[in-house]
């Protein structure tokens, strides 16, 4: 009985494991680009549904701007005031849409700065992400905030901070075109673009 069961108690054959190692091989190498993916979806995901939640909140807004009448404020579209559960929210008078979260009476879609297009995503969204519109703050913040000018009128644009880390300086112009995961909003408009750049 000792040798029956010694020939039973035998190991796999080099061959046998070489069959196995190859397989398991060809599966990981078949399933890693799933992985490798797996980051850039996420940013992808997390742009976008900050994005829609940015989108419903701007039409909140001009909801209550319609609502309330709509307060012209200013003859130049600024000073217009619309309060969202308690928090003040500037707006353009002639659109509605907001344009500065910091009380910034003289905000409207020609005259924003990148602090307001920060203080709007801070005063319309309940518990945004942080964010900052000073370049050398970038690695305590999820998003950087920078306020470019379409041609038309001014625009926000919010990049997803570890998709432009890596970059030297803060980017500039259109470069949300062609550099990292960003959504864009229009204040004339009430617009929010998504431009995924991975």
């Amino acid at each position: 009985m000792n040798a029956q069961q010694t020939k039973q108690q035998r190991g796999f054959t080099l061959i046998e494991l070489i069959i196995v190692i190859v397989i398991l091989g060809l599966l990981a190498a078949s399933a890693l680009p799933r992985f490798t993916r797996v980051s850039a979806d996420a940013e992808d995901a997390a742009v976008e549904g900050v994005a829609g939640g940015f989108a419903s909140a701007v039409s909140l807004v001009r909801a209550e701007w319609e609502l309330r009448g709509r307060p012209q404020g200013n003859t130049d579209g600024s000073g217009a005031v619309v309060v969202m559960d308690g928090v003040p929210v500037n707006v353009d008078g002639n659109t509605g849409y907001p344009v500065s979260g910091n009380n910034n009476s003289e905000a409207h879609d020609q005259n924003m700065s990148s602090e307001d297009c920060r203080t709007i995503m801070q005063a319309i969204l309940q518990g945004a992400p942080t964010a900052t519109s000073n370049f050398g703050l970038l690695g305590e913040n999820r998003y950087y905030v920078a306020r470019e000018n379409n041609g038309t009128n001014d625009i926000c644009v919010y990049f997803l901070a570890n998709t432009i880390q890596n970059l030297a300086s803060a980017p500039t112009g259109n470069d949300y075109l062609s550099v990292g995961n960003v959504f864009v909003y229009n204040p004339r408009t009430g617009g929010v673009s998504i431009f995924s750049n991975n």
